[in-house]
């Protein structure tokens, strides 16, 4: 994008972030999930980054959230309820403790860590003890009393014995993963709207304003900080809240060091999946409150603190293109092409868009930004466009009427299948795709690779495995990181071809090894086979008529020259037949062999001659120096053949071209 495309992407995402901010955490009513507005989040910041004369610091990203409505009285927070910034990776964790020190140099510190809770921030003030009033966050300055939703929750004490006078105490309230389980079943009995996850429920839950209804919910609650009454090390404020009889979430670490911290992160990571409630990351703290207040506050979070989130399951990008491919059964496949993104842990560059009809139900555009998700072991998929961010450069798509590789009239049949009916289409041909890959040896893709990669809809044709990227393979099942890169590494080593050796690949009838270089010798280049006639195929020693008609009809069917025209637009290079002269014994001499040789093939013959110097034709003409007739001529030749070598050996005497015997050629040779 130019500087003033940027800065039109920047409002829209401000504008997109601020309204879905005001339905989050003002209006109770997400529109979409975390996951979703962090990326957005990050795609803006990012390019704030680049273009920081867009920075503006009354934008909604330096805000907290919106206005609290007017249903419930507002709070006025005596200490401000910040948000925190994120970390999305172990470099920027490094990158933020290089944030710190350069800000309190030479001070020792230590870092707490604490489990992320995926629910929502509440706050609870208690006088001599007693739980006086419970508020949300709010936009950070004011929140909404919600005391007596709040005191439905059985793990929220009443009344603290030993508590100051005044004690401000801050946590999450949360929804279990099994309570959720079983409000859905309820919902889905009364026909009612399911919810997403455990933090929209438990945000729901505690705007009902009959406290009777939100007691329904069976909220949990789980302390993590103090806000007011005392000042202790972090680490002590939980030690503190566990003896007044708040639950604390017992998985902690009081760290020396950032390593120590990502061991804790990459433990949290593994055990997530089994705790009772939603978490998507870990909270990391300056441990000392003095080094805390050095630190201070910049916008909306604290210097002093950072959120690391793992890999969302669901991320934002900008579809770039759209491209259709043909699967083995015939059926056309979208997919959705973008710069490469991060979701699920790994970066991905395509996602399926499955068919004609879920693109217009999505109302998927090019340009467009979407929603991708990774669930399961299939390649990432499109769930949602935000319309609301387009600039009106979007494109809308129509699927083919022809088949993109066979160019066959496509048909639409099982309701929303688009097929090519071309039982011939290469597309379909697993047999070739089997025989190209073996024939230039990418040895990584097997049959049942290629199958995958065909059902997924990330390959079509032989010429589709060179667009292959890492990030396409390693988020499919069975594959990883490592696998991925070996097979990336072998396709990208095979993108250079001999000539004789795509010839061979290309499946032509009849067209094994020895034809592919005999075809590549005499040509030397694909452009001169392709332009060739049917006589000088034809012309070639050991090539009859049958197999000549093959090359000749291959090499004029326009679907042919357009894989072979995509091979190159993928990368392929070609390299043409190059057999070099290292003597000059023969240079300027030009020979034509006819008949069997008993010493050796013609091929090796010709090789022999080019490589003293000389030129080998396939036909006797006025320049031929000598014509190389093999004794008993006849005896392994077809009567074509023979005919064919008669003829040869006319035409030399018929023009007085000299003709050698095999010894005197070997004499020759020397």
């Amino acid at each position: 994008m130019d500087r003033s495309d940027t800065e039109k992407r920047i409002k829209k995402l401000r504008v997109e972030i601020a309204r879905l901010r005001e339905a989050y955490h003002v209006e109770m009513r997400p529109e979409v999930t975390d996951e979703v507005y962090d990326s957005l989040t990050r795609e803006l910041r990012a390019l704030l980054k680049e273009y920081p004369e867009f920075e503006d610091p009354s934008a909604p990203e330096n805000r907290v959230a919106g206005q609290p409505l007017e249903k419930f009285e507002k709070v006025r927070h005596a200490t401000r309820m910040l948000s925190l910034n994120d970390a999305f990776s172990e470099e920027e964790l490094y990158d933020w403790e290089k944030r710190v020190k350069k800000l309190i140099p030479g001070r020792k510190m230590k870092y707490f860590s604490e489990v992320k809770f995926d629910g929502l921030a509440v706050s609870l003030t208690y006088k001599r003890g007693k739980f006086v009033r419970g508020a949300t966050r709010g936009d950070g300055f004011v929140g909404e009393d919600i005391t007596e939703n709040l005191k439905t929750i059985k793990t929220i004490p009443l009344f603290l014995a030993g508590a100051p006078e005044h004690l401000e105490v801050r946590g999450e309230a949360v929804m279990s993963k099994r309570t959720l389980a079983d409000l859905n079943q309820i919902q889905t009995k009364k026909g009612l709207p399911l919810f997403a996850n455990t933090r929209n429920a438990a945000a729901g839950s505690l705007r009902q304003l009959d406290p009777r209804l939100a007691a329904a919910r069976k909220l949990d609650f789980y302390a993590y900080d103090i806000a007011e009454g005392m000042e202790l090390p972090h680490s002590e404020e939980h030690a503190l809240l566990r003896k007044l009889g708040f639950p604390v979430e017992p998985h902690e670490l009081l760290a020396e060091s950032i390593p120590e911290v990502i061991g804790f992160v990459k433990k949290i990571e593994k055990l997530r999946a089994g705790l009772p409630y939603g978490t998507d990351g870990v909270v990391v703290s300056v441990n000392e409150p003095e080094l805390q207040k050095t630190l201070g506050v910049v916008g909306k979070a604290p210097r002093y603190m950072v959120a690391y989130k793992y890999a969302a399951e669901r991320a934002t990008t900008v579809v770039k293109n759209i491209l259709v491919n043909v699967g083995r059964t015939g059926v056309l496949t979208p997919l959705a092409v973008f710069e490469p993104t991060l979701v699920a842990g790994s970066t991905v560059s395509k996602a399926t868009l499955h068919n004609a009809d879920q693109i217009e139900r999505l109302d998927v555009r090019v340009g467009d930004t979407v929603v991708i998700q990774k669930a399961g072991d299939v390649i990432p998929e499109v769930v949602e466009a935000l319309p609301k961010l387009r600039s009106g450069k979007e494109k809308k798509f129509k699927m083919p009427e022809h088949c993109p590789v066979c160019g066959t009239k496509i048909v639409k049949r099982e309701l929303v299948a688009h097929i090519c009916p071309n039982k011939k289409c290469p597309a379909k041909n697993e047999r070739y795709l089997e025989h190209f890959v073996s024939v230039l040896e990418i040895y990584e893709l097997g049959p049942k690779n290629l199958r995958r990669f065909k059902d997924e809809g990330l390959i079509s044709d032989a010429a589709d495995i060179f667009t292959l990227k890492k990030e396409d393979i390693e988020v499919l099942e069975r594959f990883g990181e490592k696998s991925a890169e070996n097979i990336i590494a072998e396709i990208k080593a095979k993108k250079k071809i001999p000539l004789s050796r795509l010839l061979w690949a290309l499946g032509i009838l009849h067209v094994g090894e020895e034809t592919a270089r005999d075809l590549a010798r005499e040509f030397g280049t694909l452009e001169k086979l392709v332009s060739s006639n049917l006589e000088e195929i034809n012309d070639i020693e050991n090539i009859g008529p049958i197999v000549a008609r093959s090359v000749y009809e291959f090499f004029h069917d326009k679907n042919n020259l357009q894989f072979i025209e995509k091979l190159k637009k993928n990368g392929v290079r070609i390299e043409s037949y190059k057999l070099s002269a290292k003597s000059s014994k023969l240079r300027g001499l030009s020979f034509v062999l006819t008949g069997t040789l008993e010493t050796m093939s013609r091929e090796i013959a010709k090789e022999k001659i080019i490589v003293a110097g000389g030129k080998v034709s396939g036909a006797v003409s006025a320049s031929t120096t000598y014509v190389v007739a093999g004794a008993d001529p006849g005896r392994s030749y077809s009567e074509s053949r023979q005919t064919r070598m008669s003829s040869k050996l006319r035409s030399a005497q018929k023009l007085g071209v000299q003709i050698l015997s095999e010894d005197e050629f070997l004499k020759m040779l020397g």
